[in-house]
């Protein structure tokens, strides 16, 4: 994720690369990596002018956020504006082991932010001021269309459109296989599948129409797309979906739970 959201702020050309700075633990190839293919900056933690940074993208994985953000809180100021990918972590978490009144927005992108094109969620924390509010958004646009929510709600993203892409990444396999199993080639089933979904999104964005009259405006009586439709819903294929975004967004939930319970337990 961390990657997406470099790609596409480079894409968007908002911001100069040479200051769009990375860090990470210990892998120095791979700051070196990131470096070469962005023209950004790869520096080690300790080398890192923390004085000098704007806007922190904590990105790491989230049950290394309680040591990160105990070593972070001894290099930052209270005024710098945090901004967190951290699956299940609060922002009432984060500012609790920053410092007091740490301006903290969740955000959720999803990996279409490499190309520009994520749908990526913005929870505002209980210190963040309107100037950093338009900061956040403004960033985030770089990656595609921003969603401003309550952190209530982040769960329930998270299940849509944090994990979204896989489903649908997910459904283009068995749409590929399909293809070639009917002697289509391969590649030309991956392509076909892939606008055949393209286009579907756009009229739903574009026609500003429902899911339900789009479907019914080409499902004629007894033909080839009812004929699918049925063997969707005699298989299941509806309630799976539904229960894939259910289950991600309860593990979002449990994440958050059990790393703030750990966290509470430690003190």
């Amino acid at each position: 994720m961390a990657e997406g959201m470099i790609a596409g702020m480079v894409r968007a050309k908002k911001i100069p690369n040479q200051n769009i700075c990375v860090t990470n633990r210990c892998n120095t190839e791979r700051l070196a990596e990131l470096e070469h293919q962005y023209g950004i900056q790869g520096v080690t933690f300790d080398s890192m002018k923390t004085e000098d940074i704007d806007v922190f993208i904590l990105a790491m994985k989230p049950k290394d956020a309680e040591n990160a953000l105990a070593t972070l809180k001894t290099r930052i100021q209270p005024h710098q504006l945090i901004l967190s990918v951290l699956a299940g972590i609060t922002t009432s978490f984060i500012q609790q082991s920053l410092h007091d009144q740490q301006p903290v927005v969740r955000v959720m992108p999803n990996t279409s932010s490499m190309i520009g094109e994520s749908a990526t969620a913005a929870a505002f924390g209980d210190h963040v001021p309107d100037s950093s509010a338009k900061i956040a958004v403004s960033l985030l646009e770089c990656l595609g269309e921003v969603y401003v929510i309550k952190e209530n709600q982040m769960d329930i993203f998270t299940g849509i459109a944090g994990s979204g892409p896989a489903y649908f990444y997910y459904l283009m396999e068995f749409i590929e296989k399909a293809g070639e199993e009917a002697g289509l080639d391969k590649r030309l089933s991956r392509q076909i599948g892939a606008q055949t979904l393209l286009g579907a999104a756009k009229m739903l964005m574009e026609t500003g129409e429902k899911p339900n009259v789009l479907r019914e405006n080409i499902t004629s009586p007894n033909g080839t797309t009812a004929a699918g439709l049925n063997a969707l819903r005699s298989e299941g294929g509806g309630e799976a979906i539904a229960k894939a975004i259910k289950h991600a967004a309860e593990r979002s939930a449990e994440i958050s739970k059990t790393i703030e319970k750990t966290a509470s337990t430690l003190q």
